[in-house]
This record gives structure tokens, sequence and C-alpha cells, in this order.
């Protein structure tokens, strides 16, 4: 099942599907120490890493695993990060999402912009009753962006996930459908 990554406007900035122009953009989130740490963005930067990267953005759509948008200030049409809908537990009505903002970016919002537009329109739009994600504890910017798009922290998962070599605990924080459960 292919899908479609629509283009959406998140205020100050628009979302789109990843093109090969997006190359510099994977270049310096590979130079950020944690970054790779937790995605699929190459540690060490090559060209032929930085395209590698882009194709597995695009097959998430081709296969039907999810949608993965580059976050695009439009004052100046500059790729500050990237945000992805995750779609592998959509049969239990849950959808993960996931997003990093290089540093050159960050403090500007665009975080929380992208994040804001992609949960209305998956819950809306496509009508998936529940969204989550995964926050490190020590990570206050990323909890906040979270609360601020309408996410709730509901709990502490105990040494959920490897990062860098160790198992890690992640905070759950979830949002569910207008007329859902809780």
């Amino acid at each position: 099942m292919s899908l479609d990554v629509p283009r959406l406007t998140a205020g100050p900035y628009e979302l789109r599907a990843w093109e090969r122009a997006d190359l510099p953009l994977v270049e310096e989130a590979s130079a950020d120490p944690y970054i790779p740490l937790t995605t699929t963005v190459p540690p060490v930067y090559s060209e032929g890493e930085g395209e590698a990267f882009v194709r597995r953005q695009w097959s998430r759509a081709e296969t039907g695993a999810g949608y993965s948008f580059v976050v695009v200030r439009r004052r100046d049409v500059r790729p500050a990060g990237m945000i992805g809908l995750w779609l592998r537990d959509l049969p239990e009505g849950r959808a993960t999402l996931g997003y990093w903002i290089v540093p050159s970016c960050r403090g500007e919002g665009a975080a929380t912009a992208a994040l804001t537009a992609v949960s209305a329109w998956a819950l809306g739009e496509l009508g998936i009753p529940r969204l989550q994600l995964l926050v490190e504890p020590w990570n206050d910017a990323s909890a906040k962006t979270a609360e601020r798009a309408g996410f709730v922290r509901e709990g502490l998962l105990r040494s959920w996930q490897e990062v860098g070599g160790e198992r890690r605990d992640m905070w759950m924080y979830g949002r569910v459908r207008a007329g859902g459960a809780g």
C-alpha cells in the first residue's frame, strides 16, 4: 500500500516529502551528537549515506510504513528538521510520531508547529484513534514540545529502548482523537 505524503501547513512552516535537495539537512543532522543515536540518520555523513537516508524516507511511504516529512521554514524555504508518523501499530488503532530539528533551527517553534499539524491531520483526516511518542526523561525540550502539541505524559517505560548501546527509560506521551476514551 503506497502512501502519498501531502503538503501540510504548520504556521510559519510547511511539511513536505523528502527531496534529494535536502541532503544538507541530513548532513547537519549527522553532525548532531544525539540525532543519529535515535534515528536512521547516518552518524558519519557522506553523500552516499545521505542519499540512502532520503531513499529510506521515500520507501516508508512506498511500503505503507508511514509518512516522513521535511519541516521547512516558509520565510526562507530552509529545511529545519523532520517529523514522521509511523503506522506499524495502526491495526491496533495507534500510530507513533518522531521528530528532530537541526541545532541551527532549534528554539524557533518548528517541532511544536510540525507536531501540532501532523497530529491534527492524523487524528482528523486519517482518523487514527491514538497517537503516541517517546521522550527520554532528560529531554525537557522534547517533552515541552509534546505537551504544547496536546500530548499528555502517561508513564515511564523502564529500559524501553536502546540508545547509544545502552537501554534507556522513556516517557510515553499520548494524544487521542476527540471523543476517544480517556
